[in-house]
């Protein structure tokens, strides 16, 4: 072979194998590390800081408002590889076609979407602090900006907020379709936000500062939950993302914030300052959105949604519940009988009950109205609106809450009984679906007269008393 052919030869395998490398790589959090890891391995005496800022670059975020708060995305770094390059500036580049596809997100191992862009932002924002928990530009930079936009454009607080949506595949996923109308703030993005103020504040002390940007984000996303669930898991993984944000935000600071972000990016633009009467316009709108904002993303626990854990359609035309209701039943599986630690377990495990419900037992599909794992989230079931098929006789007046695994003589974990008790229940009331004055009952396997010492039902009894003195 002539020395041309040879390098036509070696021409072709670097395209192909640069080819490769490009197609292999899903928008799954995974597959996101494994290109920071490339990035880290191309200069390996760079911090996080600076693999930080060649992300930024690669993704072409240095406008004038970012710029403002984190300087130039240059890094002095090699210069990244083309098809690593356009990966990332995919991954990351934040967008809502016209189709309601959104771009810029990625699927974590525990079954929620995350906008990338507030996240790494935010963890840069959090490096460059010089003391501890005092982060200039975080909230900006993570959520107040895109809150803002949101508050400006959008005349209904409801259309502010949201949607979540669902993945073409979740083992290569690609393509991320909103299941409503979006708005300027999707779910995604909210993720990203809490997940970028929870990080950013932890590194802003520097004794908690990672070597590597991809040993951070694998230890906060990729944690594995042993028996306990979350009892015993540690204190910063993505699964605890809206208590840890509940624990560090005070909403009416970051409807402040908005308020901040909206005058620097008039300023930015050269425009004149605002006028003290529509600055208190404003205020009183980011007061309004910040309460939509907070019951949504701090009082509600986080919520799988159908599409995502694989639900067959309904059977049929369901019956709209007439809300509020005054029940909330209480329930456990028994079968499956052993609690579900993974997105992907629990998933399982619902599509399993969602079968048995509709091929053995015939009805349109599963019967409760949402079910918790022990993997720190709620499962959509038929929802809020949807009347279920729980507790016969009850159906119509109360939603049907079931944990998974059999109870009768163990109880759930305490982060599960929580999500529940206190979140799910705070979030219908909140949301107009229960009346105030509800009553939280064992019914059906948790009330087991052959079993008088089943231990579920003895919690439930005090959640009782606890739901009254919360009132």
């Amino acid at each position: 072979m002539d020395k041309d052919c040879w390098k036509l030869t070696l021409a072709f395998l670097v395209l192909l194998v640069s080819t490769y490398a490009e197609a292999s790589f899903s928008y799954h959090m995974e597959d996101f590390i494994k290109a920071v890891k490339q990035v880290e391995d191309e200069d390996p005496g760079s911090g996080p800081l600076a693999v930080l800022k060649r992300l930024r670059q690669a993704a072409g975020h240095n406008d004038a408002f970012i710029h403002y708060f984190l300087s130039n995305a240059d890094s002095g770094g090699p210069q990244l590889a083309a098809n690593l390059s356009d990966y990332i500036r995919k991954a990351i580049h934040h967008r809502v076609t016209e189709d309601a596809r959104e771009e810029g997100v990625v699927l974590t191992p525990d079954g929620t979407t995350v906008a990338l862009r507030p996240l790494l932002l935010g963890v840069e924002a959090g490096l460059l602090s010089k003391s501890r928990r005092r982060v200039r530009g975080l909230y900006q930079l993570t959520l107040a900006r895109d809150l803002g936009l949101s508050l400006k454009q959008s005349p209904s607080v409801t259309q502010r907020l949201g949607p979540d949506g669902c993945w073409d595949s979740l083992s290569a996923p690609q393509v991320f379709s909103l299941s409503n109308s979006p708005s300027l703030l999707t779910t995604a993005q909210a993720n990203g936000g809490m997940d970028g103020v929870v990080l950013g504040l932890e590194v802003s002390d520097k004794s908690r500062r990672p070597l590597k940007l991809s040993s951070l984000l694998t230890e906060y996303y990729c944690h594995q939950l042993e028996g306990n669930g979350l009892d015993a898991a540690p204190r910063l993984i993505s699964r605890r993302r809206r208590e840890n944000f509940r624990g560090l935000v005070v909403p009416l600071l970051l409807a402040r914030q908005v308020v901040k972000t909206v005058e620097l990016q008039q300023r930015l633009r050269g425009q004149s300052n605002m006028q003290v009467k529509e600055k208190k316009q404003l205020m009183v709108e980011a007061k309004k959105g910040m309460k939509a904002f907070a019951h949504m993303y701090m009082d509600c626990p986080p919520i799988i949604p159908r599409c995502m854990w694989g639900a067959k359609p309904y059977k049929g035309t369901p019956t709209n519940l007439t809300l509020p209701l005054p029940f909330m039943y209480i329930h456990h599986t028994h079968s499956p009988s052993q609690p579900c630690l993974t997105f992907e377990q629990c998933s399982a495990d619902m599509r399993s009950m969602q079968r048995f419900h509709q091929e053995d037992r015939g009805w349109d599909d599963i019967g409760y109205s949402f079910v918790a794992g022990s993997d720190g989230y709620i499962y959509e079931g038929r929802g809020w609106f949807w009347q279920g098929a729980h507790t016969l006789g009850h159906n119509s007046i109360g939603y049907g809450v079931s944990f998974i695994g059999d109870y009768s003589s163990s109880l759930p974990s305490q982060h599960s009984m929580e999500l529940v008790r206190d979140q799910l229940a705070a979030c219908a009331v909140g949301g107009g679906r229960l009346i105030p004055t509800f009553t939280l009952q064992g019914h059906r396997q948790v009330v087991n007269t052959a079993c008088p010492g089943n231990a579920l039902y003895s919690e439930i009894k005090t959640w009782e008393h606890f739901g009254e003195a919360k009132r």
